[in-house]
């Protein structure tokens, strides 16, 4: 389970993503508000965090680094678009949770071959996996 700190940094993160090309859609800040509500953060605090963002919050596991990785492909490719601020930004936040920077890589090009860019989770896992080995 997240702390209110992790869950704040994580909710944080996807702000900046959604943030990156200058314009927060409807359909990201719908998908960022339902992760909130997955993380059990109530819309007040989440509206706050697009003015102030929360401390970042190193998660421990790489099991919970890869499934936020996840939930960043998927608020990246929600409107349908890749601004290269949003590339360049996914994979930065990528490198700061300590991912594999050849994993991040194959997994944003890998994303281009899936209905909509959705990466089904168990491909996703599998390429994290594959660099680890």
């Amino acid at each position: 389970m997240n702390t209110e700190k992790e869950k704040l940094s994580l909710l944080s993160d996807l702000i900046a993503l959604a943030k990156a090309d200058n314009e927060i859609r409807e359909a990201e800040y719908e998908l960022i508000l339902a992760v909130a509500n997955q993380l059990g953060v109530d819309k007040a605090t989440l509206d706050k965090l697009f003015d102030t963002k929360a401390e970042r919050v190193p998660l421990k596991l790489e099991s919970q680094r890869i499934l936020q990785f996840h939930r960043l492909v998927l608020l990246m490719n929600v409107d349908g678009e890749n601004h290269i601020n949003e590339m360049e930004t996914i994979h930065n936040i990528g490198l700061k949770m300590g991912l594999n920077p050849m994993a991040i890589d194959q997994v944003l090009k890998v994303m281009y071959e899936y209905p909509n860019r959705v990466v089904p989770p168990e491909v996703l896992v599998g390429i994290f996996k594959a660099h680890y080995n």
